[in-house]
């Protein structure tokens, strides 16, 4: 009886660290005219479920949320932390994020 409780208990575990991005990885993301944003797991040492929750990032899957600068700049999704408080600010730090092409 054991064993069924703890067996999906630890597939569960396992899957759900499999969509996290560690220190040593690196996700990139288009970026649109800007250029390409790099979002580094070193440069993130946050919990997952500092960002991704109800209010800033509801969905786990890379692409299923839109993101756009007007949405950062007014304080959503990325700009919740990049602020100037908690992290740089993102207007006129462009090339913090987005990488030249």
């Amino acid at each position: 009886m054991r064993s069924l409780v703890i067996g999906p208990l630890l597939t569960a575990l396992a899957v759900g660290t499999a969509l996290a991005v560690y220190p040593s990885q690196t996700i990139t993301f288009a970026g649109g005219e800007a250029g390409p944003v790099a979002f580094s797991g070193r440069d993130h040492g946050q919990p997952c479920s500092r960002c991704h929750n109800q209010q800033t990032f509801p969905l786990m899957q890379q692409g299923e949320v839109t993101i756009t600068m007007a949405a950062i700049d007014k304080g959503r999704l990325c700009g919740s932390c990049h602020n100037g408080r908690q992290a740089f600010a993102s207007p006129n730090n462009c090339q913090r994020c987005h990488q030249s092409q």
